[in-house]
């Protein structure tokens, strides 16, 4: 096979974020809105309980970027990092 050809089939089996798309993803529900964060408030953190997957039943706390409300289902790729605390009692938005 020619060299170009060969590349070519390369970059047809492996897509740039496909992988981390389509993997594994695992539910978790909100519970509880408690700031928001952001250099301009457009991020929304909130607690969310894992309903599926390695560590079910785990509360933790997530940045959402977007419209959220209490009892929403966000679909997670990983629950093994958990986001900081906003550590400002000054938040941004609606939530503080």
């Amino acid at each position: 096979m020619a060299k170009t050809q060969q590349k070519k089939e390369q970059k047809a089996q492996s897509s740039k974020g496909s992988d981390k798309i389509l993997g594994e993803t695992v539910p978790a529900t909100v519970q509880e809105l408690i700031g928001r964060t952001g250099f301009r408030g457009e991020i929304t953190q909130v607690k969310v309980l894992v309903l599926e997957g390695r560590d079910k039943g785990r509360t933790m706390r997530r940045n959402v970027k977007g419209a959220v409300r209490i009892g929403d289902t966000l679909m997670l790729r990983e629950t093994e990092i958990e986001a900081r605390r906003i550590k400002s009692n000054i938040t941004k938005g609606s939530y503080s």
